[in-house]
Parts: structure tokens; sequence; C-alpha cells
């Protein structure tokens, strides 16, 4: 594959190395992909199961309670972002999901205030 060089408006053959290079960029980027997401998937399903059961949403959001769940994810985005250096690629990623978690509890309110189909809609309208 040829590349151009802006400067010069010639062009250089790129070597077998660089496709390597794009071939292993490409599978990064596939899993980082994959776990973002797998990520919504938590987020959504912890969303819609505490938004859609009274037995577990009236004693969060009833209560102070609702104030811990809604900044929790700030907190959590705080101590990700001072830890991040000294962290191991388990506890990061162990972050990562108890994060997805907390960030579907926080976002369980959206549930009692809007109906399914809005929700729904607006899910796909942003995707």
């Amino acid at each position: 594959m040829k590349t151009p060089i802006p400067e010069y408006g010639l062009e250089t053959a790129r070597g077998h190395a660089g496709a390597l290079i794009d071939e292993g960029l490409r599978q990064h980027m596939l899993r980082v992909y994959n776990y973002m997401g797998l990520g919504l998937v938590v987020t959504g399903l912890v969303a819609y199961i505490v938004g859609t059961t009274p037995a577990l949403y009236v004693p969060i959001f009833s209560t102070p309670l609702k104030w811990v769940v809604m900044l929790a994810p700030l907190a959590f985005v705080f101590f990700f972002s001072f830890r991040m250096q000294s962290m191991s690629a388990s506890g990061a990623q162990t972050m990562f999901w108890a994060f997805c978690a907390v960030m579907g509890l926080s976002l369980a309110s959206v549930f009692l205030v809007f109906t399914g189909t809005s929700i729904a809609r607006t899910f796909f309208i942003a995707a």
C-alpha cells in the first residue's frame, strides 16, 4: 500500500511491518470496543433491573441513599483518575465493571421518570 507524502506529493511503499502493526492495533481496538460495549450492556441491565423492581428502587430513591447513588459515579472517576497509574490490569478491569454497575444504579432513576418506549427510542436514536 502506498502512503502519500504531503510535502512532496510523492508516494512511498509501506512495508510488511506496517501491516503487522496495523493488524495488532486493529485487534487491540476491537478488544477495547468490545469491553466498552459490554460495559454499556452491564450498565443498561443494572439500570433496567433496579428501575423496574420496586423492591430495589424504593429503598434507594426514597431515602438519603439516593444522594450516594447519584454521586458515586463521580467518586469512582476521581478515585480511578488518582489510582490509575498504580493499578494492575486486573484491578483496573475490576474497577471498570464496578463503575458500570454503579453507573447503572445511578441511571435507574431514568426508568422511574420516562416510559420504556421513550428510553428505547432515545437509545436507538443515539446509537
